[in-house]
């Protein structure tokens, strides 16, 4: 049978995310881009016949399973964010911003892949720097193996060939930005670029059965570059995150086809390359038994892992009409909602003081169980009283001043009861009914029953109503 063919009205384009409209607009309704659509002429539409079907349809019970089984990369925060490891087949963009350490994680992903001793070859391949650049950073950080080829091209066509010849299990592109096909125009990095090339390296991983790592670069406003159809085609999506000023760095997946969502991966970043952090709470700690005034330990959940953070606040009497209200680490808006609902709730005499809250470690909280742990910080310092020693706060605060409850407050307080904190500030009835509550180090943060599991040496945190509407530990 032989293919329709109509045509159908010009159509019209944005040159940054490769959104289409049948009409001109001045602002592109995908990524709110400013003069980027243009028009693309007249668009042919095919209707292609059927074929013969050289691979038919098999019951679902008959398709092999362990073709999806996840191989370690030999990095164990690594596989924690993919679900267990990398899928021979699958396609993982890592993106994140220039000098966060994307380079460097690939690159000690690579030479462990290659020396895992299960016969893996690795291609890395750079189009951002040169073979010698990659063999540098490779020395300084021991990422050398016998078995991890390198090749410095920025043509698809150079790349795809490479492939061909080394046929290796795992091939990782530095960047998927930096590559371009002779076949389509433009320049490497637009829209039309990016997606031709991401689609000829996801057929090659496909075809072959190769696990592929692109590196994506990011926007300003820290969006994945290139068109959003990029992040469609790809298996999983992972976001490298940190500031530049700290050692931490936290990659999470955005999409991920094979595994959860909600892991998080810890890395220390330094000048010998980047280690996992499988208990990273001791970053953001200042302090051990000494309590200071202005101060409060709270426990935020960054996927399903709980992580300790402390949160230091100074007030000070202001010299200006207008009191200032410095942040570091902290949403500025939510922090100025709950001095006021202090100043108005709690009559806290901070109206005419300038008020500096931080965190420990260059940490970020945006996760409003922080609420209760900022509010009892300034209330430390307005009174210059410390809170007592192995004490932590976590709640949302309301508005009316009420403390809401949280999620996943088992696994807060066993995370807070195995560094030793034997005081609990959190919101009023998220224990429920029942025998009082005991939190130990043996404590499962997988149960619901919130008990002792086994006899503790330590003693349990009994935990109590005080008279602020909250629940207490002793």
């Amino acid at each position: 049978m032989a293919a329709k063919t109509s045509t159908r009205s010009s159509g019209f384009r944005c040159s940054e995310c490769g959104w289409t409209t049948v009409k001109w607009v001045g602002r592109c309704g995908e990524c709110q881009a400013w003069g980027s659509v243009s028009e693309i002429g007249a668009v042919t539409v095919r209707t292609t016949a059927a074929s013969r079907v050289e691979r038919p349809a098999v019951p679902i019970g008959q398709v092999d399973a362990r073709r999806a089984e996840a191989e370690s990369t030999g990095v164990g925060e690594f596989d924690r964010v993919l679900g267990g490891g990398l899928v021979p087949g699958a396609v993982v963009l890592v993106a994140g911003e220039p000098g966060i350490g994307k380079s460097t994680l690939l690159l000690d992903v690579a030479a462990r892949a290659a020396r895992s001793g299960q016969g893996r070859t690795v291609l890395y391949v750079t189009g951002e720097e040169s073979a010698a650049q990659v063999r540098m950073r490779a020395e300084r950080i021991e990422a050398m193996a016998s078995s991890l080829f390198l090749a410095a091209e920025t043509d698809l066509a150079t790349v795809l060939g490479q492939i061909e010849s080394v046929r290796p299990d795992l091939v990782i592109v530095d960047s998927v930005q930096t590559i371009a096909s002779g076949e389509v125009e433009g320049s490497a990095g637009n829209v039309t670029q990016v997606r031709e090339v991401a689609a000829s390296l996801i057929q090659a991983a496909k075809s072959r059965g190769i696990a592929t790592l692109l590196v994506g670069h990011v926007t300003k406003d820290g969006s994945i570059a290139g068109p959003r159809v990029l992040e469609h085609l790809v298996d999983v999506v992972v976001q490298f995150e940190g500031d530049r000023h700290s050692r931490l760095r936290l990659v999470r997946a955005v999409k991920n086809r094979y595994g959860p969502t909600d892991e998080v991966g810890c890395f220390d970043l330094s000048d010998v390359g980047i280690v996992g952090l499988p208990d990273p709470s001791g970053l953001f700690l200042s302090r051990g038994t000494l309590s200071v005034p202005g101060t409060c330990v709270t426990v935020t959940l960054e996927g399903r892992r709980p992580l300790l953070t402390e949160v230091q606040a100074l007030v000070a009497k202001s010299e200006i009409p207008t009191p200032r209200r410095a942040t570091s680490g902290l949403d500025s808006a939510r922090v100025s909602m709950i001095i006021a609902v202090l100043a108005k709730r709690a009559q806290a005499p901070i109206g005419s003081s300038d008020v500096y809250l931080s965190t420990v470690g260059g940490v970020r909280l945006t996760e409003p169980a922080s609420d209760l742990a900022i509010a009892l910080a300034v209330a430390s310092a307005v009174k210059d009283q410390p809170l007592p020693d192995h004490a932590i706060a976590f709640g949302e605060l309301g508005l009316a001043g009420e403390i809401r409850p949280v999620s996943g407050m088992p696994r807060r307080l066993a995370e807070a009861a195995r560094l030793g904190f034997r005081t609990a500030y959190v919101p009023k009835g998220v224990l429920g009914s029942g025998p009082t509550p005991r939190a130990c180090r043996w404590w499962s943060a997988t149960t619901s029953d919130p008990r002792c599991a086994r006899p503790c040496s330590r003693g349990p945190v009994r935990l109590a109503r005080d008279r602020t509407g909250g629940t207490k530990g002793d």
